[in-house]
């Protein structure tokens, strides 16, 4: 398929979102509902997109101008009709024409291609998608003659009791032959009750140039479930998500609970991995296989590398490599890059820092700016004290020190290899390669002060 212009209309205010945002901004597993539809653009390979913007054009222009897509500007909604119109300067004189929604994220790249094929193979002019719905109320009815050609596309408010006895409906997307379509662009008038230049009117068109439009029917309605409510856009959320769901579960991975997992769409992860419920995995996080991902983690934009285990913990930004143990309760902050075999165990937090192999920091630590070797022990209080108030500085941890409980890193500082310190020392000099450092006051004990002072009551 060659020559596809995939025309996205984008400009609606979506009044019942009640939203400071435009509504084709509104997110679906993670992505704004208009990005969704840029995708299936691009998987049906449509060589030039545009989106059609209007309503807070230079918000939705800004969220989306990085994908590889061009604008035209609808400065007033009046129609579907007159939306296309806009773009009609940018739409290639040959090939084919897709019409696409920014508020329909549910329509699948196969389906359109489907689409495509029907309309190509059937050697139409135009090609309508539709659905058959048991209650067909408040959409427009196909009109199809002996032959199964569609003849015209009647509106609820002016079809007949007959015709609304037809279940069905025009899903609003399209695939043209893009000469005619251009042709019939120039033919449309808004000589209606709403004053508006409706897309519809095209089919009518062309049939009465005597060119033949085409029906593709919908096996999965879900596919142009449009969003205008925020009831809608969970419905829409729902959906997607048992989609992805079940392409996870189809490629391999078990998820014990779907109904309390949330994987979003970009999200990568390999066969043999378990999803416990609670789990919230997000943007373009990748996870290797045979993992274990624990109940209540939430992962955001990292990758975590084959047979890890994760126990509700919450890692953003980060590196996990092969075989780690993390948590329960351990926050990975950004730009956290941990090597092989590490164990980052209960209440520890790590920002801004990499920890190379068999090191562990079992509970209780905070680890920021810093660079730990290889085969390091960080004991149960421990803290990298990086922030001085006005700069961050860095600790440096070389391979096979030993760092006791309770112990304050005062950065910048070094802790050559296998420096071992004390419980309860507060570091704010190099430790060299061996040594035993211990900085603490000497312990001396008062006899009677607490009875002088009266401060506790005896038994």
């Amino acid at each position: 398929m060659d020559n596809i212009t995939a025309v996205i209309l984008a400009a609606g205010a979506g009044t019942r979102m009640k939203s400071k945002l435009p509504k084709v901004l509104h997110t679906v597993c993670g992505k704004p509902m208009v990005e969704h539809v840029i995708d299936v653009a691009e998987e049906v390979n449509a060589n030039k997109k545009i989106v059609v913007i209007g309503h807070e054009a230079e918000q939705v222009k800004k969220a989306i101008e990085h994908r590889d897509v061009e604008f035209a500007l609808q400065n007033e909604q009046l129609g579907t009709g007159h939306a296309v119109m806009q773009a009609e300067n940018l739409i290639q004189d040959k090939g084919y024409v897709l019409l696409l929604y920014g508020d329909t994220p549910l329509i699948k790249g196969d389906t359109v291609k489907k689409l495509i094929n029907f309309h190509i193979e059937g050697n139409f002019q135009a090609t309508v998608l539709t659905a058959e719905f048991e209650n067909p109320t408040g959409y427009g009815r196909i009109i199809r003659d002996e032959n199964g050609n569609v003849l015209k596309i009647v509106e609820e408010k002016d079809a007949s009791e007959e015709e609304k006895n037809i279940k069905e409906i025009n899903s609003g997307i399209y695939c043209y032959d893009a000469e005619l379509l251009k042709k019939a662009l120039k033919q449309l008038t808004n000589e209606n009750k709403q004053k508006e230049y409706y897309i519809t009117d095209v089919i009518e068109i062309l049939n009465r140039e005597g060119y033949k439009v085409g029906a593709y029917k919908l096996r999965d309605n879900t596919d142009i479930m449009g969003v205008n409510s925020r009831v809608q856009l969970a419905e829409a959320e729902k959906v997607m998500q048992e989609r992805i769901l079940l392409k996870l579960m189809e490629d391999g991975v078990t998820i014990i609970d779907p109904k309390n997992t949330y994987v979003e769409k970009n999200v990568k992860i390999g066969k043999d991995t378990v999803l416990y419920p609670g789990v919230i995995l997000r943007g373009d996080t990748e996870i290797g296989e045979d993992c274990i991902i624990g109940h209540n983690c939430r992962i955001e934009n990292s990758i975590i590398k084959e047979g890890v285990q994760i126990q509700s913990s919450t890692i953003v930004d980060s590196f996990v490599d092969e075989q780690c143990s993390i948590g329960p309760y351990a926050y990975l902050r950004p730009n956290s890059k941990l090597g092989k075999k590490v164990k980052i165990g209960d209440f520890v937090e790590v920002k801004n820092s990499t920890i190379d192999d068999e090191s562990k920091a079992s509970h209780l630590a905070y680890i920021g700016d810093a660079e730990v070797g290889k085969n390091v022990n960080i004991g149960c209080g421990v803290v990298f004290v990086n922030y001085d108030g006005k700069n961050k500085h860095k600790t440096i941890v070389e391979d096979n020190a030993f760092v006791g409980s309770n112990v304050n890193l005062v950065a910048p500082v070094v802790v050559r290899k296998r420096g071992y310190i004390a419980t309860g020392s507060t570091i704010t000099k190099e430790v060299p390669e061996g040594a035993l450092s211990v900085a603490r006051g000497k312990q001396k004990n008062i006899a009677g002060w607490v009875d002088r002072k009266g401060l506790l009551k005896k038994d």
